[in-house]
């Protein structure tokens, strides 16, 4: 009797431990690296690098809420970058001038109209991607991967294949360009770095505090049974998919900012960046799991390690490796925690 009175709490407390490293591994994982990056570069830790590296990781956690929301729906949503492109180029169209012939005017937007506009084109796409997965029953993955390619040629027709290199607008028209997103800093802090903070907490207390998060988090956990305690799962559906794709739109935007140019070819491969934070975060891919602030280190993360594995001197090549065995431990680890107790569940 003595025996099993010692032996259970010590189990309980192993049991606890190692929930609490798979549960933090997003976090455990940023803290070697910034350690091991450190000791390796001594310009690694410094706070203008690492306000250099988060204006980097701002455009991968911008695209990775909106994967967020899309995951925890249960889809999947592999047109972000080229959205991303796509608003670039829209936008910078618009900063171009837009000529009207019948008129023989070049109208030239304020900035605050570009934005705007961008973001609606953004959200139109992603309803489009909503529309075609909750009403006509497209697989998430097909729906999203057509759209990526039509929004992708779209911006190829759009350019012609260039890019718009000249994006300071005219300030004698009252368009003074939008180079300040990039570039410009509040309190020593970058402008991009303080818009993903916003846009995180905004996510975070809509899924945590709204009916719509719950709603969200009982749709992708069992959508069948959440239609029939009256969650209007299609809305839900086509909102996450806008959301998305306003999201791209606005990440586009910061791309383009700090790049002062815009172009179709921008925003390959983010999509499976955007996914890999999400995942890294310890959402499930299944749906119903996951937070913002695990998205938010699995995007550090990344954004970190790429960073620090350039400024060590990696090549390009072992680059591409490193972050793929990353993601392949983190979906181990996700399939670690939710494997057994998601089929329990």
């Amino acid at each position: 009797m003595s025996d099993t009175t010692i032996t259970r709490p010590a189990k309980k407390a192993d049991f606890s431990l190692g929930r609490l490293l798979l549960e933090g591994r997003a976090f455990f994982a940023l803290i070697a690296i910034i350690v091991v990056f450190s000791i390796l570069s001594p310009n690694y830790l410094t706070v203008g690098n690492f306000l250099i590296m988060a204006s980097h990781v701002a455009i991968y956690g911008i695209l990775a809420i909106g994967m967020l929301l899309v995951i925890l729906n249960g889809g999947i949503d592999l047109s972000v970058g080229s959205i991303l492109a796509l608003s670039g180029v829209v936008a910078g169209a618009m900063m171009q001038g837009l000529e009207i012939d019948a008129l023989g005017v070049i109208l030239y937007p304020p900035v605050w109209a570009v934005v705007v506009l961008t973001c609606l084109v953004g959200g139109l796409v992603g309803a489009v991607n909503g529309v075609l997965i909750s009403i006509f029953k497209v697989p998430a993955f097909v729906a999203t991967l057509g759209v990526m390619y039509v929004a992708r040629g779209v911006a190829l027709l759009m350019t012609n294949g260039l890019t718009y290199n000249n994006l300071s607008g005219r300030a004698e028209l009252g368009n003074t360009g939008f180079d300040w997103l990039g570039f410009n800093r509040i309190a020593g802090v970058p402008i991009s770095v303080i818009v993903l903070a916003v846009l995180a907490v905004l996510a975070a207390l809509m899924l945590t505090r709204s009916s719509f998060g719950r709603w969200l988090y009982a749709s992708g956990g069992n959508e069948r049974a959440a239609e029939l305690s009256g969650v209007p799962t299609r809305r839900v559906k086509i909102t996450v998919y806008t959301l998305s794709g306003i999201l791209s739109a606005i990440a586009g935007l910061v791309l383009a900012s700090q790049l002062t140019s815009a172009g179709p070819t921008a925003g390959v491969t983010y999509e499976l960046t955007a996914i890999a934070a999400v995942v890294i975060g310890g959402a499930a891919l299944t749906g119903g799991r996951g937070t913002i602030q695990g998205t938010m280190l699995g995007a550090f993360v990344i954004g970190f390690l790429s960073d620090g594995l350039v400024i060590i001197g990696v090549s390009s090549y072992w680059q591409t490796v490193f972050t793929g065995a990353v993601i392949v431990l983190a979906v181990l680890m996700n399939s670690l925690q939710y494997g057994r107790g998601g089929r329990k569940g």
